[in-house]
């Protein structure tokens, strides 16, 4: 069973969850927009990725992790990255 790593992250206000699949040109990548607002909850999150062919890896839970839109400057605005490890939902390769 492959193990892909989704990431959720939001640009312009809009919240986009993708899957990361090596040697596929990232505009080849899954993608889900959720659109602007809040922060998709994890149901909705979790209803994107079974959409995407993917569902989470046993255990596997939200990881976030903030770096700033501009590297070594601790005034820059924090960017929010999630991440979780998944599989395609039939257990093969996507």
């Amino acid at each position: 069973m492959s193990e892909y790593t989704a990431q959720m992250s939001s640009s312009g206000g809009r919240w986009i969850l993708y899957v990361a699949l090596m040697g596929v040109p990232v505009s080849q990548w899954p993608e889900h927009d959720f659109g602007p607002g809040t922060v998709p909850t994890p149901g909705e999150r979790s209803q994107a990725l079974t959409g995407l062919g993917f569902v989470f890896m046993s255990g596997a839970e939200w990881e976030w992790t903030e770096y700033p839109e501009r590297p070594d400057d601790d005034t820059s605005p924090v960017r929010l990255l999630a991440t979780v490890r998944v599989c395609s939902r039939d257990g093969g390769a996507s």
